[in-house]
């Protein structure tokens, strides 16, 4: 399963497809093949550093020997993981008892365990991607380029579409268009993720805008004033009706972008995934 997501990984790249993912920084950090610490631990955990650190400082709040087992609930060498269960964090970590002397050993070890935890699935991973892309080239990149190149950029950036239009049966300089981009550049992060899907059925673009599969189009469409706008994410095309003013048309592309969520080309492979195995449990 690892290996495939490698792969899946890979492909994203090589086609310049993005993927909708979501993973800690130091995931991508290891992916990479860029050496973690304590930092990038603490940035995905900080609730689990700043126990570490408690714990190894503990007799600075006046605990010692006799009340330490009072204070503290654990009572092996056993961690939180990364999933969040509790796991040994070294061999035979469940019949060693955490003590006041020992908790500065079981400090650097639950975070040794951390660092290192998840090894063995990132060699998979990387096995996988190495089968479409040779890993050497990840030495290239830093972390934060890796993620931008198998997800897209993370912010929708409106001169990107504008350099890239396609213009059809409305004029570039007309009042529609011009009201158009005034909305666009309106939308705060959120509501544009929500406008790309609206368009394109994707929430990022690709990292360069000579990546982009197609245009953007717009197209002027014959229908009653201040109707809703509608969209073709086949063709990247969005369809605006007449309007008689650009606040009615920033109410009406809002709606339509909140409420039309037909389309989803990030997800559309998990959830129709899901579906079939839905429809296989039934059968």
């Amino acid at each position: 399963m690892f290996k495939f997501f490698g792969i899946l990984i890979g492909v994203a790249i090589r086609t310049k497809k993005p993927l909708d993912l979501h993973l800690a920084p130091i995931v991508w950090k290891l992916l990479a093949g860029i050496s973690v610490s304590l930092q990038d631990v603490e940035d995905s955990d900080e609730m689990f550093v700043q126990m570490l650190h408690a714990l190894k400082n503990i007799d600075v709040a006046g605990v010692d020997e006799s009340n330490f087992n009072e204070i503290i609930p654990l009572e092996s060498f056993k961690a939180q993981s990364w999933n969040g269960k509790f796991v040994p964090v070294v061999v035979g970590g469940d019949g060693i008892p955490l003590t006041f002397r020992n908790r500065k050993e079981y400090s650097d070890q639950a975070l040794y365990f951390r660092l290192h935890e998840l090894d063995q699935q990132v060699e998979w991973v990387r096995m996988g991607i190495s089968h479409i892309i040779p890993l050497p080239l990840f030495t290239l990149m830093t972390q934060t380029r890796l993620e931008q190149l198998v997800c897209g950029m993370p912010d929708i950036d409106i001169s990107v579409l504008k350099t890239n239009m396609r213009y059809r049966d409305v004029a570039e300089d007309s009042e529609l268009i011009h009201w158009l981009w005034q909305t666009l550049e309106e939308l705060n992060r959120d509501e544009r993720v929500l406008f790309l899907k609206f368009v394109s059925g994707r929430s990022r673009l690709p990292v360069h805008p000579v990546d982009m599969p197609q245009r953007f189009q717009v197209m002027k469409i014959d229908r009653p004033i201040d109707s809703l706008p509608t969209s073709q994410t086949c063709f990247f095309q969005l369809r605006l009706p007449p309007f008689s003013s650009q606040a009615v048309m920033a109410e009406r592309l809002r709606y339509a972008i909140r409420h039309c969520r037909s389309i989803d080309m990030d997800n559309y492979m998990l959830l129709r995934n899901a579906d079939e195995d839905v429809i296989d449990d039934v059968i």
